[in-house]
C-alpha cells in the first residue's frame, strides 16, 4: 500500500475517494524509563528511551490507519499527518490519519 504526505502520487491518478482513515494509541511513561530519562536528562544528549517509546507508538497508529484502509478497498492513503496530544499527566495521545483512496497508472 502506497502512504503519502502528499496529495498526489507521481505516474497515478485517484479513481475513487474513499474516506478518512486513522490510526491511534495511547502511551503512558514507564517509571523505568523515567529514571533512565531523569538521569539522562541530567547529562545531556538524547533521551533514547523516549525515543524508542514514540517510534513505537507511531509504527503502531500508522498500522491501524492502514488497517482502515485495507476494509476499505483502498490501494492508498493519501494527506497522511499525525497529531500528538496530551491525555493526562504522564500519558500521550499519537493520531494517524489520512484519506484512503483508490489509485491507477495514468
Amino acid at each position: 500500500m502506497i502512504v503519502s504526505t502528499s496529495e498526489t502520487i507521481a505516474g497515478k491518478t485517484i479513481t475513487r475517494t474513499l474516506g478518512l482513515v486513522r490510526g491511534n494509541t495511547i502511551r503512558a511513561r514507564h517509571l523505568g524509563r523515567d529514571i533512565l530519562a531523569g538521569l539522562r536528562g541530567m547529562v545531556g544528549g538524547e533521551i533514547s528511551e523516549y525515543t524508542k517509546m514514540m517510534a513505537e507508538s507511531r509504527e503502531q497508529a500508522i498500522d491501524r490507519m492502514l488497517e482502515e484502509a485495507r476494509t476499505l478497498g483502498a490501494n492508498a492513503v493519501v494527506s497522511v499527518k499525525f497529531m500528538t496530544s496530551m491525555v493526562m499527566s504522564g500519558a500521550a495521545e499519537i493520531l494517524c490519519y489520512g484519506t484512503a483512496v483508490i489509485l491507477e497508472d495514468e
